[in-house]
């Protein structure tokens, strides 16, 4: 063998002793219990015991077209993926190019603030945000009332007509530091001679931030968009469960608070997990959707 072959093999060696252990923690944990998600979702089965029943396709048959719940639960999760991403990028966006100002000195503080809910746990959140939008005491009302708008005032998690915005609000206020602080990262890597140039150009504050920030962030952004579509589905399971349950009317239900009440309260196991395929389906459809159509490069200038 040359010595070009055996420095070949042993690179080789070297590159498969240092990926080969996280690959195979990556197929245990990730890519095993996917193929059992998909494997289970073609049987009938309790989940509470091993007799288990072949029904092939049945369990989709039935979840499209004779499970009224599911389908408005889909519903819920596809409108909070349309109210939810597009104001978290907006406020995302605008708090990065404020806060990676160098002449504002209080720029670390406001960083953490806005940070803060993103660390915190989602039973914190919701505990937080049940108080706020408590419709006695609770301060949303009573600022409406302190406003002589009383007639405004409503039980916001308990209305049919407002619990997926407040629940919406809810996840903008927990997620949006979490992408500001990518967005000053990549900020932050912005030469700076670009901004220079620009102003003195005798170009605006706006016109940098549209004509050089956004364009170099461009490629960031459309990562986050990704991140927040699934986020979403992840997220609202969480916030629904603790905070109304579904309700009012299954008014505030998701696909993932369906898919866990068919498992682990009707003990509908193989059903629960064909949910779970249509869920991860329906985020992969709208993530290759979102790159699609956010491909096209911006330029700078």
């Amino acid at each position: 063998m040359s010595v070009k072959k055996r420095m070949n093999a042993r690179s080789a060696l070297f590159y498969a002793s240092c990926v080969g252990p996280a690959l195979a923690l990556y197929c245990i944990l990730y890519v095993a219990p996917s193929v059992g998600i998909f494997s289970t979702s073609l049987f009938e089965w309790s989940g509470l015991d091993s007799a288990k029943r072949f029904v092939g396709l049945e369990n989709f048959r039935y979840l499209f077209a004779s499970d009224p719940h599911l389908i408005k639960s889909f519903g819920n999760t596809l409108k909070l993926m349309l109210l939810v991403p597009i104001p978290t990028l907006l406020l995302a966006l605008l708090s990065a190019a404020a806060l990676a100002r160098k002449d504002l000195a209080e720029r670390n503080f406001y960083r953490v603030v806005f940070f803060l809910p993103s660390i915190l746990s989602f039973v914190v959140i919701s505990i937080l945000w049940s108080v706020i939008f408590n419709p006695n005491m609770g301060l949303v009302n009573s600022l409406l009332r302190v406003a002589g708008l009383g007639g405004l005032a409503r039980p916001w998690l308990g209305d049919e007509r407002t619990v997926l915005g407040s629940l919406a609000i809810i996840m903008i206020w927990q997620a949006f530091g979490y992408y500001m602080v990518m967005y000053i990262a990549g900020i932050d890597s912005i030469p700076a001679e670009l901004y220079e140039a620009a102003e003195m150009d005798g170009a605006s504050e706006a016109q940098q931030f549209f004509n050089i920030t956004v364009p170099l962030l461009w490629q960031i952004i459309r990562v986050t968009i990704v991140f927040m579509i699934n986020g979403v589905v992840v997220i609202s399971f969480t916030m629904v469960s603790i905070l109304t349950n579904g309700g009012p009317n299954w008014a505030s239900e998701v696909a993932l608070t369906q898919m866990y009440r068919q498992g682990f309260t009707n003990a509908n196991f193989g059903y629960a997990m064909s949910i779970s395929v249509v869920v991860f389906l329906f985020c992969l459809v709208l993530s290759l959707v979102a790159n699609r159509a956010t491909a096209k490069e911006l330029r700078y200038g």
